[in-house]
């Protein structure tokens, strides 16, 4: 447990090194395509854990293993929104930005290349990764369960941004893959339900 305990504190101080790397490398450094490219990759990687931990922990419910690593879906979950918002602050802190007016623009929630599902996954990206620390949990109470579910619609965003705007069959894969998962994990939860009932 002290081990899980250990990479997950090690997660959230890699994100929030990444966070302020990734913002300042964005706005100043030079475009590097391939680099976005895969850090977006492992992005979405790590939300695609977030997203498979639960569910497997409750399908195989018997796993001690797996039930400890879902304390892991946090430090995953801060891990891949800080690079999509690293991004998404280094774009608007960049000289002479216009990022924020273009917001406001029918060319910024375009469906070309799934452009307006990286900007979903960026929003949601921001929220969730505002809302996962303790302060928030106090302050929203109950609707802070609510806000966190969220990370579904971050998760497919991102996954459709990746399949449209990059071509990744990992992408597709993972969200056919998780989709499964979670609605086996939810008829397991019924049957156990009705069990105990």
């Amino acid at each position: 447990m002290k081990f899980i305990r250990f990479i997950q504190n090690s997660l959230i101080g890699i994100s929030l090194v990444l966070l302020v790397y990734i913002s300042l490398w964005a706005a100043f450094g030079d475009e590097n395509n391939e680099i976005r490219s895969s850090l977006y990759d492992i992005s979405f990687f790590a939300v695609f854990l977030v997203m498979m931990i639960r569910p497997l922990a409750d399908i195989f419910y018997r796993s001690r293993l797996l039930r400890r690593l879902v304390i892991l879906r946090k430090g995953f979950g801060i891990f891949s929104a800080s690079i999509v918002v690293g991004f998404l602050i280094g774009n608007i802190i960049t000289p002479e930005s216009s990022y924020i007016n273009s917001i406001f623009t029918t060319r910024y929630w375009s469906f070309v290349n799934g452009i307006v599902f990286a900007h979903i996954g960026d929003i949601t990206g921001l929220i969730l990764l505002i809302t996962s620390n303790k302060l928030s949990m106090a302050v929203l109470g109950k609707n802070w369960k609510r806000l966190q579910k969220l990370a579904y619609v971050y998760f497919y965003s991102g996954g459709l941004y990746e399949v449209l705007a990059l071509n990744s069959k990992f992408a597709l894969y993972a969200m056919i893959i998780v989709t499964l998962t979670a609605i086996v994990a939810g008829i397991v939860n019924f049957i156990k339900r009705k069990e105990d009932s």
